[in-house]
């Protein structure tokens, strides 16, 4: 039965940023972020290349670590953590496939289900049946049943992208990250890979990262956008809030139905329902408008 959006929130988050600071140098690049991604919530994060969007990622995954602030996965503190015990609460992929292309389809999958064993004698490296019908479960939900004993890299592009799905799934981590999974994909293509995340990811959280504005709304039961306000909200002003201009390439006039956070500058600066940002004169000046914030540009 597909679940209602916004029905989700429950007594523990999923996944919780609180106050989240990263700097390069002398580049503030995240400020004081807070972040809720809810138990069984689809949730997408949106905004223009260079917004910060994949360092977000970074932290989370434990391939960096903020400088201020709490990083929260399944009310376990992850922040400063080691990628292989984060992976114990979450899994990732990439914007690009990390399959293994000389191993099989099904070794794949068996490399993820005994990394993320949590025992520490030889046979969790020695796949059992259980791992075997496991995993033989997964080619069926991702569509690689035919393809088991396959090189993987003989793949193409969009079944290895199916493929990392699988790898994620298999860690049967409550969390799941994914990096603009549709892209490099035609339409068709990118349709497939949608119907199969929501098919096979109803009992997880989801944070996903991604430009396809269709992929998004197809997918999220909430919003979050990363942007420059001024540089990337102004024509919000000439053309109502339901427009998000995420890049000069991309205009896209829908009306967002899903609550949304507005990020500027690596800084949330409103997060609410999409109804109360378009009456809410003050918000908007304050935070939509150009030279409304010293932070805003």
């Amino acid at each position: 039965m597909a679940r209602a959006p916004h029905e989700v929130r429950t007594m523990n988050a999923a996944l919780e940023l609180r106050g989240i600071e990263k700097r390069f140098g002398a580049t503030r690049v995240l400020r004081g972020v807070d972040l809720r991604v809810e138990k069984v919530e689809r949730h997408a994060l949106i905004g223009p290349n260079g917004a910060g969007k994949s360092t977000l990622f970074d932290l989370v995954s434990g391939r960096a670590r903020s400088d201020e602030g709490r990083i929260v996965a399944d009310g376990t503190d992850i922040n400063g953590q080691p990628p292989p015990r984060v992976s114990r609460v979450l899994a990732r992929s990439f914007q690009t496939t990390s399959v293994f292309g000389a191993l099989s389809v099904l070794d794949n999958l068996h490399c993820a289900m005994l990394g993320a064993a949590s025992s520490r004698y030889i046979d969790r490296w020695l796949p059992s049946r259980k791992t075997n019908e496991r995993a033989q479960a997964l080619l069926d939900a991702i569509g690689l049943a035919a393809h088991a004993d396959e090189p993987a890299a003989r793949l193409a592009y969009a079944e290895q992208r199916a493929l990392d799905l699988g790898i994620a799934l298999a860690t049967d981590t409550p969390l799941i990250l994914l990096d603009e999974p549709t892209a490099g994909m035609n339409r068709a293509e990118a349709s497939r890979a949608l119907a199969l995340i929501r098919a096979t990811t109803e009992s997880r959280a989801l944070l996903v990262i991604e430009h396809d504005m269709d992929a998004v709304f197809g997918l999220a039961d909430r919003i979050s956008m990363l942007a420059q306000v001024a540089a990337c909200l102004a024509a919000l002003r000439e053309r109502g809030i339901a427009m998000l201009l995420i890049e000069e390439r991309l205009t896209i006039a829908r009306m967002l139905d899903a609550r949304v956070a507005v990020m500027g500058q690596g800084a949330i600066r409103f997060d609410g329902a999409m109804e109360t940002l378009r009456q809410d004169a003050a918000v908007t000046r304050q935070w939509l408008s150009v030279g409304g914030s010293a932070d805003s540009g």
